[in-house]
């Protein structure tokens, strides 16, 4: 998905619109996510841009595409430009020392319950 989404729409309430937007853009992750994966992949991930215009797009992460949305919302401006490519992942074993150590803190964190 490569599209410039307008947020001021001549008849239409600004809120409905930003709300439609958002709506389509979680539509188009679910359906990429649901297609067959390649062989050797484990899961779908995305790269992704965001910017007033496209020529400014920078890279964001997935999950901080609706926090930019709101942003440029909240500051009143007119568009935004969202990039948001698939392409299939596979997943990294975790370093032995980092799997154990991080379970450690974790249970010593709310293990005790007093």
């Amino acid at each position: 998905m490569r599209k410039t989404f307008q947020l001021h729409v001549e008849g239409k309430n600004r809120d409905r619109v930003l709300d439609a937007v958002k709506h389509e853009i979680r539509k188009y992750i679910k359906r990429e996510r649901r297609r067959d994966l390649p062989e050797g992949a484990d899961f779908w991930d995305f790269d992704c841009r965001f910017g007033r215009s496209k020529e400014d797009a920078a890279m964001a992460h997935l999950s901080a595409v609706t926090g930019l949305i709101n942003t440029v919302a909240a500051e009143g401006g007119s568009q935004f430009y969202v990039e948001i490519l698939a392409k299939a992942g596979k997943r990294q074993p975790r370093p032995a020392g980092v799997a154990e150590g991080r379970g450690m803190e974790e249970a010593d964190e709310g293990g005790d319950g007093a």
